[in-house]
């Protein structure tokens, strides 16, 4: 390269005495006619062809041709056209000596070529439709930088010759030869990226439709928006002006979406768990036949499954975003790469403040160099968080996919082992630490190498004594290896081992059974449970943060540790071994970078140990057992034959367990009615489960033609609108709708709803009565139009005159199903006759099978049990729960109120459900006085002053160091070197102490708030009224409960923890630069108000958009919820897909709040750190100017600190945002303070006597009852007497106000007017819990808590064992509980899922056997049981409370027929009270009743 400049005349390529040494440094000319000139047209020509294919491999549509598109062309080629006139000019000028001239004549040509190369990859990228060329601009910056030198030659040339600067371009100089292009094509050059930013930044219209409405941004920006974040700048300055909304936001980029993620994991994943059966078809295969051998190799395979399902997860997971996590992972290694050079620019730096004869300008140079080494640093940094962050969302995404589509093919068996609450911790807590995972991966692998790196730099710098801070490094580890090792298992116990777990398990099985607690007074029990698993929870969470305290001591005090070690080693080795500026603070600056793998490192294995317990957890579930394709063959509907086949079945609800079905032959005829018929645990819905495939085939083959419709014995309502419930997705046919609810008695129903069938149902149904619901779900089935028809007792819930109709106009033979399969299983016997086949179970067994009449004719037990029960049942038709409405009213949800309180009725009447709603603006003063007061101004004060005595310890060893470093050197060594090490270790050794004391302090502080907050939550909860409950969906509450308390737990402790210690470090490292310059005040005044600025635009932004995730976030649990608990009933009408679907918008509409989130983050902090780089630059630029008069030490004391100001700028408000978005989870926990309560469980002071009610007497004086503010009146002036031991039955049609009596009796609606007195003592005088503990109701939703069964009949351990036996052999109980493995302590499920719903019914009858109170209210309590158990209940209920007050609300008319009185309600009123043969003489209203159900 020499000998080809010199033919041209020119200077050697390179030369260190014009470059370096010397007071005005230049390049050659030949270098900046070669280098300088080629480097960017190598670069753009190389990659080129790749990156042409990457274009064309990648079409997004063409971009419109815009003006600012045309402009940037032209003026492309009047640049190119420059380098082409030089290049005619030499040729034409110099062709004799055109070989001297080469240099002149290839660098125009190839500038000029290169640039319509890069015209043309402009026209490409519009053509393509790409907006932003990362490629081109990498070229155009290079060109920039390497234009800038010759222009700066040509300004310098053109000053000293004192010529007009024009003419530096235009004329030619006698000693070169080129044009003025060159002047003017550096110009350009430097202008082309303005233009090319501007004309990217600006979106164009593109010929494909962008459907999207409010687009992400960052799709269009530019390459230098993307880096700085700039795009993210209107959101923010949106935010500030006014609070964001959802509509606000932009929507998910397509590959962002559930769609996109899961649609692409999904089959991987259905590969990698055919791989994990294999293994375990291999491992089974290998068993030996011994029994104890069997065993040990099936729990051997048990753990090997749980272990390899998560290693299997994280495999899928990382094939598919790993590539995507690569680029970030290169991003951290030019962040390390920058990271590293700075101590070495500081030593240049520090080098050149002690050498006086060094050029002014290399000073300037290192502390430009430095700054530039800042911010590219950040650049980087930043660029890795995003896109971990991105790679985090979209796990997230695709696990709480996998999760939701598990829960709809999951088996009943696997089913039972994992509760609603522990999935709703799977896609919230797990998922949380997965995120975690993917931030701080790197680190597990990448802080030892930058550890590695900082020890041999200090090698460099003070030789062997490097070895000490290696020494220390190596006894301190194993100290924190041990903690992380402690603190994993704790997290595994409080997450996994029961506590949290079990407290989030508890709450949603209160939340179900909520109304159940209040009616028996039990929320104090539970109260004391939950309380249990918290205190548990707590003593855990204490115990891991103590050590996580003695963790952070060790790593934040390294800096001072290894410093300590080092340096006394080193001036302790030889008293020849000074420590100088330059070895102090360059080491400082080393073990600074040292400090952040050494501190993230145990961090780093901590959170990937959780993650590998929560992939674990997540694996197990990921892969637990489904149902099988194979359990039922699916057909096609042929045109004649049989549509429901069981072969030979035999069938059980687990692999392992007892055949719940056996040998069961079965052929169900095209349009037959088939009746399924059988005494409670028989079986009779598990034979409809088999037909569904929910069951486990052992033998046999199922084939179901057609389609299918369920009705299940619960009905499984969606909080939606009553529509919606019915419709369930389809299209609305206005004629086949209106024919459903005619046929289906809802009519009437909707007559009274305040919106009709636009009124919104409560979640699972609430304010629905049993008959509504159970209407509703059988209209749902009615509209599907379904081949087949699986109804599960629907009869059961209605009143005797509805059932008649329903059999009449949908099941029946002339019904609107008159043409289809139908499968009804009924305790009913009036229906019998009009069935083709009647079924009879007995313990799992069809014993007999045939027609009405065939089976009479055998006279076997069938006919047997119908000659017994016939003379009731062909009066009465087994219409079982009286539709006890909670009344239609009650869908508005309430308050109750007197009638002085009366408002005007709302306007959106049918909407029930309270949305969780995201309040505006900063986060309220009160929020934070309330956190500090639960924890006490006496606590907070001492820790203050802490910090700031640790911040103060902190500042005087560092300025003890700069005063060392600056003591002078006398024969080769320092005086009183051990003095001040002493000095040094025991200001350090403070500090530490005062680290300790800080964290410890705050973290108890966390634990006293957060144990009070959840405290008040609680109770809160629990007061509140059961319209609360109806009307706020259990997804909010569980949410509060889950997410928010974990919020309280740690994450605000954890924040406040770091926003004081980066606040208390800022201020020390202010206090130092303004030591060393304090002209430093005047640059860093205007950077702390432009950092003041940044800040509030991005706390208002943050905090918002940290509400709206959290509000969007209660919805996924609320839909998981319902899902997991529907999950037969969406499998049986085939609709996993639209739920799916569902599910998927619900997470898509949470992270859509979630991305711009954690963009804000990074916005704030890329601008926060260049203001911090700019105190770098100021202390390094003042630093120089003031060389005369600085000492090297204080010089090297202000910057190696500024350098740490970037860092400490964005933590602190990083830490600050935190604190204040975790502090909205004090706000939403406080949320439930401000709502209205029920009144006092107990009333100091009650005089009520112990015994009280003795007799039993009810009297009702003008009692009136009201729903909620504004609607008439539910009750109406009941004036009524009930005597002691008198046994009345309250019947009435569909909204006559039968339960509100009860409900007012049990106070759970308080009187609008009125009173209502018990033996003389008026009930809204004593508290709920001694009312209601002292009288039974036996309701009509059988509500069981998992537990054990003697829990469940016995909360508060009252009652010894013998009476608990005792109430259960007169609940017809005691076989069935004696043949159990563990009789009393027998395990529940949630919910009592392992007992039938006749079984859980007469658990209910043996709690109020157990209680036996003076009063007791029947509530259709044997809805769910068969005749012979309702008869022998009956006469329980006779025998054993034949000295109590029974008021039974009626379902079936002849259990009340024997009664003393019985009271006709009608539209809130008593229309008639007598005695029944009085009333049926009288011939009014309950004798028409009686008529219609066949007793008179």
């Amino acid at each position: 390269m020499d000998a080809f400049c010199r033919l041209s005349g020119l200077d050697p390529l390179w030369d260190w005495n014009r470059t370096w040494y010397t007071a005005n440094p230049d390049l050659t000319q030949c270098f900046q006619n070669t280098v300088l000139v080629w480097v960017p047209c190598i670069y753009l020509w190389l990659l080129a062809p790749f990156y042409c294919l990457h274009l064309y491999c990648h079409d997004r549509g063409r971009i419109l041709m815009s003006s600012l598109c045309t402009t940037k062309m032209v003026l492309g080629f009047l640049l190119a056209s420059f380098g082409f006139v030089e290049f005619f000019y030499i040729l034409l000028e110099r062709s004799q000596e055109i070989e001297q001239h080469m240099v002149f004549l290839l660098s125009p040509i190839i500038r000029s070529m290169t640039v319509i190369l890069a015209l043309c990859i402009i026209q490409l990228e519009r053509i393509r439709g790409c907006r932003s060329s990362i490629f081109l601009f990498l070229f155009w910056v290079l060109a920039v930088i390497c234009s800038l030198v010759p222009l700066r030659a040509k300004i310098q040339l053109a000053m000293d010759e004192v010529m007009l600067f024009i003419q530096v371009f235009f004329f030619q100089h006698s000693h070169t030869y080129k044009l003025p292009s060159n002047g003017l094509g550096n110009v350009l050059y430097i202008l082309k990226p303005i233009r090319w930013w501007r004309f990217t930044a600006k979106p164009q219209v593109t010929l494909k439709t962008n459907l999207l409405q409010n687009p992400c941004p960052v799709k269009d920006a530019s390459f230098l928006s993307k880096i700085l974040f700039w795009w993210f700048t209107g959101l923010v300055v949106k935010g500030y002006r006014t609070p964001l909304e959802a509509e606000d936001l932009w929507t998910l980029r397509e590959e962002d979406t559930s769609q996109k993620i899961i649609s692409e994991l999904q089959e991987e994943w259905t590969a990698e768990c055919a791989r994990i059966q294999k293994q375990e078809k291999a491992l089974a295969s290998g068993v030996a036949l011994g029994s104890r051998l069997q065993d040990q190799a099936q729990l051997l395979r048990k753990l090997q499954k749980e272990q390899s399902s998560g290693f299997f997860l994280l495999r899928t997971l990382a094939r598919n975003f790993g590539p995507y996590f690569l680029t970030g992972t290169l991003c951290i290694i030019f962040h390390d790469a920058f990271m590293f050079a700075i101590p070495q620019v500081l030593s240049l730096l520090l080098s050149f403040m002690r050498d006086e004869d060094a050029p002014l300008w290399k000073g300037y140079f290192y502390a430009t160099l430095m700054f530039l080494l800042s911010c590219l640093q950040s650049l980087f940094n930043h660029q890795y968080m995003y896109t971990c962050f991105t790679v985090g969302m979209r796990v997230k995404t695709a696990v709480m996919g996998l999760v939701y589509r598990k829960s709809l093919v999951i088996n009943s068996a696997a089913r039972r082992t994992c509760t609603v609450g522990e999935i709703v911790n799977l896609v919230s807590a797990d998922t949380q630490k997965l995120m975690d995972f993917v931030v701080y991966f790197n680190a597990v692998w990448l802080a030892p190498i930058e550890i590695a790196l900082c020890l041999f730099f200090l090698w460099q710098h003070l030789g062997p004594s490097a070895l000490a801070g290696i020494a220390t490094v190596i006894l301190i580890f194993p100290l924190n290896g041990f903690i992380a090792k402690k603190r994993s298992k704790l997290q595994v116990m409080l997450i996994q081992m029961k506590f949290m777990d079990g407290r989030i398990k508890l709450m949603n099985e209160i939340l179900n059974g909520i109304k159940i607690l209040k009616f028996y007074a039990w929320e104090k029990a539970f109260l004391e449970q939950v309380l249990g698993y918290r205190e548990k929870e707590l003593k855990a969470l204490k115990k891991s943060q103590i050590l996580y305290s003695i963790s952070i001591v060790t790593f934040s005090h390294y800096f001072f540790q290894i410093a300590f070690a080092m340096f006394g080693v080193y001036v302790m080795l030889d008293d020849r071994n000074v420590l100088d500026a330059q070895k102090v603070f360059v080491s400082m600056a080393l073990i600074n970078i040292l400090k952040t793998p050494l501190s993230q490192l145990p961090f780093a294995i901590s959170t990937t140990m959780q993650a590998l317990v929560s992939l674990r957890r997540l694996g197990k579930y990921l892969c637990s057992e489904e149902l099988k394709v194979d359990n039922i063959s699916k057909p096609p509907l042929s045109s004649d034959g049989d549509d429901v086949i069981i072969d030979n079945g035999t069938f059980s609800w687990s692999a392992e367990g007892p055949p719940c079905l056996k040998r069961y032959d079965v052929c169900v005829p095209r349009g037959s009615l088939v009746a399924v018929v059988g005494h409670v645990g028989s079986g009779k819905s598990s034979l409809l489960s088999a037909m569904l495939g929910e069951t486990e085939k052992r033998s046999g083959q199922v084939t179901v033609k057609g389609s299918v419709a369920y009705v299940p014995q619960q009905a499984w309502i969606q909080n939606a609108t009553v529509q919606d419930n019915i419709v369930f997705g389809r299209e609305k046919l206005k004629t086949w709708y209106h024919r459903v609810l005619e046929a289906c008695a809802l009519l009437p129903d909707l007559d009274i709803l305040p919106a009709g069938d636009a009124t919104e149902i409560g979640e699972k149904g609430l304010n629905l009565s049993g008959g509504q619901k159970q209407r509703v779900s059988l209209a749902r089935a009615v509209y599907r139009k379904a081949d087949v028809y699986l109804l599960d007792d629907p009869l059961s819930a209605v009143d005797a005159h509805v059932g008649q109709h329903i059999f009449d106009k949908v099941i029946g033979p002339k019904g609107v199903l008159g043409d289809k399969t139908r499968i009804l299983v009924t305790h009913g016997m009036s229906f019998l006759p009009q069935a083709d086949l009647i079924l009879v179970l007995v313990d799992g067994e069809i014993t007999e099978s045939g027609s009405y009449q065939e089976l009479l004719g055998r006279h076997g037990a069938f006919a047997e049990f119908i000659h017994t029960f016939a003379n009731t049942e062909r009066k009465e038709s087994s219409m079982q729960r009286g539709t006890n409405t909670i009344t239609q009213r009650k869908l508005l949800e309430f308050q109750p109120v007197s009638e002085t309180d009366q408002e005007q009725v709302p306007e959106d009447l049918g909407k029930l459900t309270e949305v969780d709603k995201a309040r505006t603006g900063r986060v309220r003063l009160e929020m934070y006085k309330k956190y500090f007061k639960t924890i006490g101004l006496a606590i907070i004060i001492p820790i203050v002053f802490l910090y700031a005595f640790q911040q103060g310890a902190s500042l005087a060893y560092n300025y003890w160091l700069s005063m060392w470093a600056d003591d002078p050197i006398v024969n080769g060594t320092q005086i009183d070197t051990d003095l001040k090490l002493t000095v040094f270790g025991a200001l350090g050794f403070v500090q530490g102490v005062a680290i300790f004391g800080t964290t410890v302090a705050i973290s108890i502080c966390g634990i006293i708030a957060s144990r009070h907050l959840h405290m008040d939550l609680l109770i809160n909860v629990l007061r509140s009224p059961m319209s609360f409950f109806e009307r706020t969906p259990s997804g909010n509450l569980l949410n509060r409960f889950a997410k928010e308390i974990d919020a309280i737990d740690c994450m605000v402790p954890d924040g406040l923890k770091m926003m004081l210690s980066y606040v208390f470090k800022l201020m020390e490292v202010c206090i130092i630069v303004l030591m060393a310059t304090p002209f430093a005040a005047v640059i860093i005044l205007p950077l702390a108000f432009l950092y003041a600025f940044v800040q509030s635009f991005y706390v208002a932004t943050s905090c918002q958009l940290r509400r709206l995730e959290a509000v969007s976030r209660s919805p996924i649990y609320t839909h998981f919820n319902e899902t997991v608990q529907g999950a037969s009933v969406i499998r049986a009408f085939g609709d996993q897909s639209r739920f799916i679907l569902q599910a998927n918008k619900r997470v898509d509409f949470n992270q859509t709040s979630y991305f711009p989130r954690f963009v804000a983050t990074r916005w704030l902090a890329v601008n926060l750190e260049f203001v911090g780089n700019g105190v770098v630059l100021a202390a390094a630029i003042l630093s120089v100017m003031g060389r005369s008069t600085l000492s090297p030490g204080i010089v090297g004391l202000a910057v190696s600190h500024s350098l740490q100001v970037t860092g400490i700028l964005s933590w602190i408000v990083r830490s600050w945002t935190d604190v204040e978005n975790n502090i909205v989870s004090v706000e939403r926990v406080n949320e439930y303070a401000e709502t209205v309560k029920e009144a006092s469980w107990t009333i100091d002071g009650s005089s009520l006597p112990s015994a009280w009610p003795h007799k039993g007497a009810i009297e009702f004086q003008d009692y009136g009852l009201q729903y909620r503010k504004g609607l008439e009146l539910a009750l109406k002036g009941i004036s009524l007497q009930i005597h002691e031991r008198e046994k009345v039955g309250i019947v009435g049609r569909t909204g006559a106000g039968k339960s509100s009596l009860a409900l007012g009796i049990f106070r759970i609606l308080e009187a609008a007017k009125g009173n209502i007195f018990i033996d003389g003592i008026n009930i809204a005088d004593i508290g709920l819990h001694d009312l209601r503990s002292r009288i039974t109701i036996i309701p009509q939703d059988p509500v069981l808590f998992s537990g054990s069964l003697r829990m469940n009949l016995d909360p508060f351990d009252t009652y010894t064992d013998e009476e608990v036996w005792s109430s259960l052999e007169l609940a017809h109980l005691k076989n069935f509980v004696s043949n159990l493995p563990d009789k009393l302590n027998h395990e529940c499920s949630e919910g009592g899922e392992n007992l039938s719903l006749g079984q859980r019914q007469l658990v209910c009858l043996a709690r109020a056997l157990l209680r036996k109170t003076k009063i007791l209210v029947l509530d259709e309590a044997t809805a769910a049981v068969d005749l012979e158990t309702d008869t022998l209940i009956q006469s329980t209920i006779r025998t054993q409370f034949e000295d109590c007050t029974v008021l039974t609300i009626a379902h079936r008319l002849n259990t009340i027929m024997d009664y003393t009185r019985v009271i006709v309600m009608d539209k809130g009123h008593i229309s008639e009270t007598d005695s029944p043969s009085n009333l049926l003489s009288q011939r009014g209203q309950f004798y028409r009743m009686c008529r219609e159900a066949g007793l008179a």
